[in-house]
């Protein structure tokens, strides 16, 4: 309260200066016959039932090519030729985007992809008679190994850095255990409703999970106990505090609003590097961790596919890779270099057992290496 006579001093507000006209970047490939088949092949892809995700991915990969083409004075796809596509493929091998670094396989995988489906669209469509891409062969994409896999203590430490006692160290610790227990990916998890997680059956129903594609993943008890304690207590907090416009997402951010993938892999980067674990990749981590922990358990590969939403069964072998423990306790108790010998149980089996092994053994290291050479 200011006393009889005391001059307040106001702060004048800046004068906001007005808008003006909004300046929109000419698109050089506007009015482009090949731009026009390509917005047709979109369409296409939509009415398939491709995601808007991979439309928009694909948009990014056919521009580039246009691009390229488009710079060397050609406008009519009929003009197109198996040479030019092949000069394109050495062209993204030898690119070097602004750091100084290529394009990843993987990368060059992606953009060729693209453009071996739009040319099969095109020919379908009889809008070429040949398809210039049909005999184009995609690099060979390694297939890496993950960069580090969290062990089960480290995974420990980082769900015990979310704190329980508030409403968003419970959100938190709820969003850790389902991550752990399932291996979604954060989009999956933004994605999730308030009833997507069966507490009573113990299962997560995916509902958008990569390429539109759902499953069923089992939770885990304890991943069970704290969703159910977030969803009592933690959720309606955050929900009555904050207008309630969550709507039906399961996971609320500390505005009421639904959380973003972005904001997922931050939360799980902030803990990660609470508990000195300093990688990309967080919510990875965990998915990777999700993976080799069931494989190291003896869960079957084809389970752990399942579980994980993947196609193909050689995307979940790079698991296979890393569950090093195993290995190295088979290594100790067989390999002749040991230093101290073990005696095995099964020594009381006959010779010629040993020796139709040994000779089983012989005979897939040989076909092996009929099929490497």
């Amino acid at each position: 309260m200011p006393r009889k006579g005391q001059l307040i001093k106001v702060r004048k507000r800046a004068a906001t200066k007005p808008a003006g006209p909004a300046h929109t970047q000419d698109d050089p490939l506007a009015g482009k016959l090949l731009v026009r088949y390509m917005e047709e092949h979109f369409e296409w892809m939509q009415v398939t039932g491709y995601s808007a995700d991979t439309v928009r991915a694909r948009r990014q990969h056919i521009r580039k090519f246009i691009t390229w083409i488009d710079e060397r004075g050609i406008d009519d796809v009929r003009q197109i030729t198996r040479p030019m596509v092949e000069r394109y493929q050495r062209h993204l091998f030898y690119y070097r985007k602004s750091d100084g670094a290529p394009l990843s396989m993987g990368m060059q995988v992606q953009y060729l992809a693209s453009i071996k489906l739009w040319f099969k669209w095109l020919t379908r469509a009889h809008h070429i008679l040949a398809n210039p891409a049909a005999d184009l062969d995609l690099p060979r994409s390694p297939k890496r190994l993950p960069g580090r896999i969290l062990s089960s203590q480290e995974v420990e430490a980082v769900l015990r850095e979310a704190d329980p006692a508030t409403a968003q160290g419970l959100r938190d610790r709820a969003l850790l255990e389902l991550l752990y227990a399932t291996g979604v990916r954060r989009s999956e998890v933004a994605s999730l409703g308030l009833y997507d997680p069966d507490l009573l059956r113990g299962v997560l129903w995916v509902r958008h999970g990569k390429g539109n594609r759902q499953r069923v993943v089992p939770l885990g008890t304890r991943a069970i106990a704290w969703l159910e304690k977030y969803l009592t207590q933690s959720r309606p907090e955050l929900l009555a505090g904050n207008g309630g416009e969550g709507g039906q997402a399961l996971f609320i951010s500390d505005y009421g609003l639904p959380m973003r993938a972005d904001q997922i892999a931050d939360k799980v980067r902030r803990y990660m590097d609470f508990a000195g674990i300093h990688k990309g990749g967080a919510t990875h981590l965990l998915r990777h961790a999700c993976a080799t922990h069931m494989l190291e358990g003896g869960a079957d590969i084809r389970f752990i596919q399942a579980m994980l939403g993947h196609t193909s069964l050689e995307t979940t072998e790079i698991y296979t890779h890393v569950s090093i423990d195993k290995l190295i306790e088979v290594h100790r108790a067989t390999h002749p270099s040991r230093l101290e010998r073990v005696k095995s149980q099964s020594q009381g089996n006959s010779q010629a057992q040993s020796v139709d092994a040994a000779t089983a053994l012989l005979e897939a290291l040989a076909n092996e290496d009929d099929e490497d050479a």
